[in-house]
């Protein structure tokens, strides 16, 4: 029997748009779209009459703003949604609001500028579409731990003499994410104590996005997280998110590691790229490293977590049963490329006792 086609539904409310990703979606044997709507209005009668998989949305649209309607179908409805806008794009904050809100991920719009630049949005909305259809809906609004739980992680190893942590840092954790990672991403960082080694993350985010998700990061959280930038030193008690423009690369001098970006081609279809981090970082002893690989789509990280376990550095893929998308951890898991299985809680406890 032939796997079923995954339902899209499109939402636009320009014509233009409608008919171009109608034409990119079809080329993909997978996807039936089975219908498209200008507002959300007409899309609620079409999935009262058949309800897709996988919606795509629009956030400036007449009658009903995306967002409003993204909050309606997660609280009544829950269907998995990719939101495809230039509005984002504009106001990164309403991206960032849109992941908040249980959007599996947020793509620019294609637009026709090259023929290259064409295919490879194509191919960000075929595979956010891909991943959204196997997306655990439960997880995105799943009861958080309470706050106390978050305290007691951070009392259990923070050192009461803040005035004697040594900036200096012999140990240092990598987080690769992608698609539904955003929110794991926020919640781990949170929990984390201002004594904690130095975190580098890539999550698979548009460049315009990655300062507006670093700074909800750090309001969020007791460490310090900031967009990563060519030459910062990585320092206990701080966060470093990959811009979305740029690979980041890990370089060491004196004892000191720092950071190193690279505009380089995409790897792995991707800028920055989880296996460009995990790659540089294995060129040094694997005993200074800890690297987890949280929920995405795709294989990007594995290779090079391969590489750190080889190393000896301490390996870990985030559990199925707290993964939105399930794609990257088990890849990992897969290429037997970790050491542990955990949820993010546990990576938590983990992060704060690598030192």
């Amino acid at each position: 029997m032939s796997k079923e086609k995954i339902k899209v539904l499109i939402v636009d409310d320009s014509a233009l748009v409608r008919q171009s990703l109608q034409k990119i979606l079809e080329q993909e044997p997978s996807f039936d779209v089975i219908g498209t709507a200008s507002d959300p209005y007409f899309a609620a009668r079409i999935i009262a009459r058949d309800a897709p998989d996988v919606i795509t949305l629009d956030i400036q649209m007449p009658r009903m703003n995306g967002l409003t309607f993204l909050q309606k179908i997660m609280s009544q409805h829950p269907i998995p949604v990719v939101v495809i806008s230039s509005l984002a794009k504009e106001n990164s904050d309403i991206a960032i609001k849109a992941w908040q809100l249980g959007a599996i991920d947020v793509i620019e719009k294609p637009i026709l500028k090259t023929k290259e630049f064409f295919e490879i949005s194509s191919h960000n909305i075929i595979q956010a579409i891909k991943a959204a259809s196997i997306a655990n809906l439960k997880k995105i609004h799943s009861p958080k731990p309470h706050p106390e739980k978050g305290l007691e992680i951070k009392r259990q190893y923070e050192d009461v003499s803040h005035t004697t942590i040594h900036k200096i840092a012999n140990k240092i954790v990598l987080l690769g994410a992608s698609a539904g990672g955003t929110e794991v991403v926020a919640h781990i960082l949170s929990l984390l104590p201002i004594t904690c080694p130095p975190v580098v993350v890539v999550q698979h985010m548009p460049e315009q996005f990655t300062l507006a998700f670093s700074r909800r990061l750090d309001s969020l959280s007791n460490i310090k997280v900031k967009e990563a930038e060519n030459g910062d030193r990585l320092e206990i008690g701080k966060a470093y998110i990959a811009p979305g423009s740029a690979h980041i690369l890990l370089n060491r001098k004196s004892q000191e590691f720092f950071i190193q970006t690279n505009y380089g081609p995409l790897f792995n279809r991707h800028r920055p790229a989880v296996d460009v981090l995990f790659n540089s970082a294995a060129e040094f002893d694997g005993r200074y490293f800890m690297a987890a690989i949280l929920s995405g789509m795709g294989r990007d990280g594995v290779d090079g977590l391969i590489k750190l376990k080889e190393k000896g550095a301490m390996t870990i893929a985030q559990n199925e049963e707290s993964c939105i998308v399930y794609g990257m951890p088990k890849e990992a898991i897969r290429a037997e490329a970790v050491i542990k299985v955990l949820s993010p809680e546990e990576i938590v406890r983990e992060i704060v006792k690598f030192r």
